[in-house]
């Protein structure tokens, strides 16, 4: 329920302990509410920086929201150790044992993300912070497994996520 409205939503995503089907289309058993900007094959796994969610949970804990916030609530199929927007490109791939995933491009949170942290201002926040994680494609379908180790192969290293979402704040600040 959004602003006493129903709305369709798949953003809060529940952690699994089991080995996951990676297809062209993302994991196995996730879900999309609005295909037309979630999902599809440039968007078909969310990652998000496990490091940006104490973060969230201060902000969740002024909202009266319930902390700690469990990884896959701010949306993401994928919580990442160690790699932050400013390290990423895109192009760049993540080798997982049995997947390969490339780098496309930053998050664009909506009026969703401000519901599920109760917070009118929490896409902006995002979006002010550069904490937005990043989408990612198939590029080798496979599996992937909760704690496993991934090595970032480096693309051409043009153009960075944190680039991008600089862009795109600035871009929303003059709209």
């Amino acid at each position: 329920m959004i602003q006493g409205q129903k709305v369709l939503s798949a953003i809060v995503k529940k952690a699994v302990s089991h080995a996951v089907e990676v297809t062209k289309l993302g994991l196995a058993g996730d879900e999309q509410a609005d295909l037309s900007v979630h999902g599809g094959l440039s968007k078909a796994i969310y990652a998000y920086p496990s490091e940006h969610y104490a973060y969230w949970e201060r902000q969740a804990a002024e909202n009266g929201v319930e902390a700690p916030l469990s990884y896959g609530h701010l949306g993401e199929n994928l919580t990442l150790s160690g790699l932050l927007e400013q390290d990423v490109y895109v192009g760049d791939e993540l080798h997982f044992a049995n997947c390969v995933l490339r780098v496309t491009q930053p998050r664009q949170p909506c009026f969703k993300f401000n519901a599920i942290m109760n917070d009118r201002l929490a896409a902006k926040k995002m979006a002010q912070t550069g904490y937005s994680g990043f989408y990612l494609s198939v590029a080798e379908t496979g599996s992937i497994v909760v704690g496993e180790r991934f090595t970032l192969v480096p693309g051409d290293r043009s153009t960075s996520i944190q680039s991008l979402s600089k862009i795109s704040r600035l871009k929303t600040r003059n709209d």
